[in-house]
């Protein structure tokens, strides 16, 4: 790991007034969630995500969708916390960040203990009616899909419960817009592990003002990085926390 880099990382989160975080896949695979595009780890090596995880195929073939969509969904609520979400929630706590915009939808910032969370994906915390937009525990999906009840109907109108993940073919939430004006009005953007390949989310570090990039392979922006640095996340951050609060 280049020190000078991390020197450069930690005079730059010093001298913001206001950072925000974006993380994507990359940053919880020492969680054990695979990402999407590594060669033959990635999850879509195998699935074609406009099959498993749209919203076409949840309205017309929701026996499909739940059957296999769901399933990898249900696959990422059992993962736990790695060092660098638990690094981002301290440089929270420590006032160095003000919250991280996440591609994810694993709940693991959340778990961890980040407080300001902009999922801009959705999460697997919830479900909610499409219909009268009760918002449920995602458990009262699983137990209504187990014993057979697809798709699952909400107990309080009689409509259709669903997941809170942006699907393929969804428009994303407003999390989006805020996550908008706050890396605009930010003066530091730190990308963690992303490929920065989806849009339109990677369209924001375009807006950032100046960007540190921690990312295990080449990004899109990597030419406008301020600094970028290939290490593993979690080691990168607690270096980076280190140096931050010495002395």
């Amino acid at each position: 790991m280049s020190l000078e880099d991390i020197d450069k990382a930690a005079k730059l989160i010093k001298n913001s007034s206001k950072t925000m975080v974006l993380t994507g896949a990359g940053i919880s695979t020492e969680s054990g969630i695979p990402d999407f595009r590594s060669p033959s780890t990635g999850l879509w090596e195998n699935i074609d995500p406009m099959e498993a995880l749209s919203t076409p195929v949840l309205r017309k073939d929701p026996e499909k969708f739940y059957k296999e969509g769901f399933n990898i969904l249900l696959d990422m609520t059992h993962a736990e916390p790695n060092r660098a979400h638990k690094a981002l929630a301290e440089l929270e706590r420590l006032g160095y960040i003000k919250g991280v915009i996440t591609q994810n939808i694993d709940n693991l910032h959340y778990m961890a203990g980040s407080k300001y969370i902009l999922e801009v994906h959705g999460n697997t915390r919830e479900g909610y009616c499409t219909s009268c937009g009760d918002v449920v525990d995602l458990n009262v999906l699983t137990t209504k899909v187990n014993s057979g009840e697809i798709p699952p109907i909400c107990d309080n109108c009689q409509g259709t419960l669903r997941p809170s993940v942006v699907l393929f073919g969804d428009m994303l939430p407003e999390e989006f817009n805020i996550a908008i004006r706050d890396v605009e009005s930010s003066d530091l953007l730190i990308v963690i592990g992303s490929s920065l390949m989806v849009a339109p989310v990677n369209y924001l570090p375009q807006m950032a003002k100046k960007l540190i990039i921690i990312n295990m392979g080449p990004t899109a922006m990597d030419g406008f990085a301020n600094v970028k640095i290939e290490e593993k996340a979690g080691d990168t951050l607690e270096a980076i926390i280190e140096k931050l609060t010495e002395e």
